[in-house]
């Protein structure tokens, strides 16, 4: 097996992600618009994605990730929302958008135009939440986008499924279809449910942080096959779990956790980077197995296909979002600051993925009878336009719609007083507990150490007030920030005295590691309290 051209995808992949960060242009759509232009250059190998690679080794790990940096508590206090679009409008865009290429594509079976509709039904909101977070957009909006990015790959792939046996000829009537996705629902909740508990007690009892995070990285594909060889959704096992984790990551020991943050950063890095990329280089794939549909008219149906893909969103997005505010006073209640542009916004906000790109490449050539499946090519194709027709379209316009409304951002002063008066509570109760334990002849410290710690705890308390204060006239930073950066310039001063003496031979290099490490350590304190 070469593995170089595996290699030169990451490596460029990764290349372009990092590039995009100093540009404007997010990082999903230039690694697709990459991916299209490299597909056509000499010497660059084929990269024909395949859904029992991409379903059951990036799916996992992606939703881990964004399961982990989700918050429960603010996914309960929106799980109506959350549920209408993860649920309801992947089945609405099912039948919608199905129905729509029955009546536009001639000679297309209903069976399979409802496989197509399933197929590009999930939004994948990556771009989306990414867009979301670089121009401060309110935090309820970004929560809603995140949930149903968690959630809506189960529901398609379910929905897939009952669709494709209808094609196939395995069979499968309404009832059976409702039973199947059911299962699938509760199954992949109910494994969730058992694994989340054991996992998150065998975390707590492993001591070495490098055991920990192996098993973190095992975690998303465990729950994923244990729900899929039970014939449950893998999807939503990851996603509980995840959240059950995230949830409870404060019980962890700090090493890991750590070391857990910085390794699922960069495999969401690398995984996201190369998932973008992949759907720009299927171009020549999909246009050689358009075989005897003509570009011409592909190209017409790929357009009704995409209008049908966006208006089906906003046809449920607003009803969704002000039907059940003009039933309920308790929603008014709870919800008093929705309003027609975070409906537009979330409306706008449906770009399509991998994850239908994968599905498609799974529809089967033939039916269980032996003949061909109906119009598979086509299929393909109108996947991967819609896909891209959504990155880039929708992709682009979305920041300047963003803009354009004027969406009352996040407040950073406010967030910054609430942080600024959570740290104060915090660290008097920790100044008292501290004072009791000085008490105890047991903990008897020198004085140094003792103001020492007592000085730390100042430190951490007065740290976000001064965020609030004055900037120095010269250089512009606030006290804290010096204070960073003249203690990121000291320990870099101490490091290199360390070198300095290994490379004289007073001191070995295992004892250059360890003095290393402690110094890593309290600068990743400081890096974090900037961050």
């Amino acid at each position: 097996m070469d593995v170089m051209p595996l290699l030169l995808l990451v490596a460029v992949s990764a290349a372009i992600a990092g590039a995009a960060r100093r540009t404007p242009v997010p990082a999903p759509l230039l690694l697709v618009a990459a991916g299209l232009l490299a597909s056509y250059l000499p010497g660059v190998p084929d990269y024909a994605l395949q859904p029992e690679v991409v379903l059951p080794l990036l799916l996992p790990p992606l939703l881990h990730t964004a399961a982990l940096e989700s918050s429960y508590l603010d996914l309960r206090a929106n799980l109506r929302p959350v549920a209408l679009l993860s649920v309801g409008y992947v089945l609405f865009a099912t039948l919608a958008v199905g129905w729509a290429a029955y009546l536009v594509v001639p000679g297309l079976p209903l069976t399979a135009a409802l496989v197509l509709g399933a197929v590009v039904a999930p939004p994948d909101a990556v771009a989306a939440t990414a867009i979301a977070r670089r121009l401060g957009l309110p935090s309820r909006i970004t929560t809603i986008l995140q949930g149903e990015s968690l959630v809506n790959d189960a529901t398609a792939i379910t929905a897939y499924k009952v669709a494709l046996a209808a094609v196939v000829g395995t069979g499968a009537t309404w009832a059976e279809g409702i039973g199947e996705f059911a299962v699938a629902a509760l199954g992949g909740i109910a494994v969730g449910l058992v694994l989340m508990v054991p996992l998150h007690w065998l975390r707590k009892r492993l001591s070495d942080p490098l055991l920990q995070n192996t098993l973190s990285l095992l975690i998303p594909f465990a729950a994923y096959s244990v729900a899929e060889q039970l014939g449950a959704s893998g999807v939503l096992a990851v996603v509980v779990v995840g959240l059950y984790l995230g949830h409870r990551a404060w019980q962890v020991d700090f090493a890991t956790r750590l070391q857990e943050e910085a390794v699922w950063k960069m495999v969401s890095f690398v995984l996201e980077s190369v998932v973008f990329a992949l759907i720009g280089l299927q171009l020549p794939v999909v246009l050689r197995g358009l075989g005897a549909y003509g570009v011409g008219p592909a190209l017409g149906y790929a357009l009704a296909v995409f209008l049908a893909v966006v208006v089906a969103r906003f046809l449920w997005v607003f009803p969704a979002t002000f039907l059940p505010r003009a039933l309920s006073a308790r929603i008014r209640e709870r919800e008093p600051d929705t309003d027609a542009r975070g409906a537009l916004v979330v409306g706008w906000a449906g770009m399509r993925g991998v994850v239908s790109l994968a599905i498609a490449f799974a529809v089967p050539v033939t039916t269980h009878g032996g003949g061909p499946f109906p119009a598979r090519n086509l299929v393909l194709f109108l996947t991967f336009s819609t896909v891209i027709g959504t990155l880039v379209v929708q992709g682009l316009t979305l920041p300047p719609l963003i803009r354009a409304l004027r969406l009352p951002g996040r407040d950073e002063r406010a967030e910054t007083l609430v942080e600024a008066q959570a740290q104060s509570d915090a660290s008097l109760a920790a100044e008292r507990h501290l004072e009791e334990l000085l008490a105890d002849r047991r903990n008897a410290l020198p004085q140094p150490l003792a103001d020492r710690l007592r000085a730390v705890l100042e430190r951490r308390r007065n740290a976000v007030w001064e965020r609030l204060g004055g900037v120095h006239e010269v250089t512009g930073e606030s006290a804290d920030a010096t204070y960073r950066r003249l203690t990121r310039e000291v320990i870099g001063a101490e490091r290199a005295v360390f070198v300095s003496l290994r490379d004289a031979r007073r001191i070995d290099d295992e004892m250059l590691r360890t003095l290393l490490r402690r110094l890593d350590f309290e600068e990743a304190a400081v890096y974090r309290e900037e961050d």
